[in-house]
C-alpha cells in the first residue's frame, strides 16, 4: 500500500499579477440512482478547524495542469478519485486570512474511487450531500455559484437524453 502526502509549502504556487493567490478546485459529485441519471450528490469537506462546509481547494503549482491541480486537491482534502470535466468558471474572492483578492477556478469532478485513507483525513470531515443542504449550508458565495453552474449543467445534459 502507497502512503500518500499532502503537498505542503507555497513555493511552487502561482500567483495574480496582483499578488494573489491562484487557487484551484472541484466539485466532487456523483448521481443517485446510477447511470448519471439521478439528483446529484456533492461531497463536501470541513475546514482544518473543522466547521463549515465546502469544496477542495488548492494553490495551483507551476508543475502542474489546472485539472492536475484540481484532482490533487480532491485526493489529498477529500479522499475521492475521479475525472474532471470543463472548467465551471473563474471566479475573485477576498481571502479570510490575508487582505489579498484570490482567483478561484473549479472544476466538476466525478468520483470514481473514494479511499478509505486520505492525506488530510485527522484535519477535515467529508460528507455528501444535497444540492440544497451546501447552498443553505456553504458560506462561500463563490462556490455556491460554481455549484449552480455544475447543477446547470447537468440539468441540460439529462434533458439532452
Amino acid at each position: 500500500m502507497a502512503v500518500l502526502v499532502a503537498r505542503q509549502g507555497r513555493e511552487l504556487q502561482r500567483y495574480t499579477s496582483s499578488g494573489g493567490r491562484i487557487v484551484v478546485g472541484c466539485i466532487p459529485y456523483r448521481a443517485r440512482g446510477g447511470g448519471g441519471g439521478g439528483e446529484l450528490e456533492v461531497l463536501v469537506i470541513s475546514s482544518q478547524k473543522g466547521h463549515g462546509m465546502m469544496f477542495p481547494k488548492g494553490g495551483w503549482e507551476l508543475d502542474e495542469s489546472m485539472d492536475e491541480a484540481a484532482r490533487r486537491e480532491a485526493l489529498e482534502e477529500a479522499g475521492v478519485r475521479g475525472d474532471t470535466e470543463q472548467m465551471l468558471g473563474c471566479w475573485y474572492y477576498k481571502s479570510r486570512r490575508y487582505d489579498q483578492t484570490y482567483e478561484g477556478i473549479m472544476f466538476p469532478l466525478r468520483v470514481t474511487d473514494e479511499l478509505l485513507q486520505w492525506p488530510e483525513m485527522s484535519s477535515r470531515k467529508r460528507t455528501w450531500a444535497t444540492v440544497q443542504q451546501v447552498m443553505d449550508g456553504c458560506q462561500h458565495g463563490w462556490m455556491r455559484e460554481a455549484l449552480e453552474r455544475l447543477v446547470s449543467r447537468h440539468a441540460m445534459l439529462q434533458s439532452a437524453l
